[in-house]
């Protein structure tokens, strides 16, 4: 699984120009407990697809990682960061620019974000250019975005589920 992930960020950036490019891997957080907080950490299952998220980027050399300031989405790429020796960077995914700002400050290297149901189809949107993809189902905790951009509006996305 690893060397398919390998190639299809292979395939993805090759389908861009020769310009400088940056890919970025987005994936909602793993499966939640329902405890009726705002704030909920990751269940039994969600543990494990954070475990099976840092197998499956182990390959990859990630130069940074991006999580929304909760702690199930922390928890769902601080495998993958600790693997990486690499702090988790918090961001607001409503935030304006934080993808142009990334993009900019991490220009032709592997960037991980995590967010929710509700903003990486938003984050993928906008790295294309085209509303492709809607609000995930409450259920779906197992997409993998991998968005090759020269820049905001031109990437080019291959999702895959693990």
């Amino acid at each position: 699984m690893k060397k398919i992930v390998f190639l299809l960020v292979c395939v993805a950036g090759a389908l861009l120009s020769n310009a400088q490019s940056t890919t970025f891997i987005l994936v909602r957080h793993a499966e939640k407990v329902e405890d009726g907080s705002k704030d909920p950490a990751l269940t039994k299952e969600g543990i494990q697809r954070s475990m099976k998220l840092k197998e499956l980027l182990v390959s990859q050399e990630i130069n940074a990682v991006y999580s929304t300031p909760y702690a199930r989405t922390r928890a769902t790429v601080a495998p993958t960061a600790k693997a990486n020796d690499m702090e988790v960077t918090e961001y607001k995914p409503m935030e304006k620019g934080f993808l142009k700002e990334t993009l900019d400050k991490h220009l032709g290297e592997t960037v991980l974000i995590a967010g929710h149901s509700n903003t990486i189809p938003d984050l993928v949107n906008e790295l294309i250019g085209d509303k492709k993809y809607s609000q995930l189902d409450e259920n779906d905790y197992n997409y993998l975005f991998i968005v090759t951009v020269t820049e905001i509006g031109q990437g080019k996305e291959v999702v895959i589920s693990y």
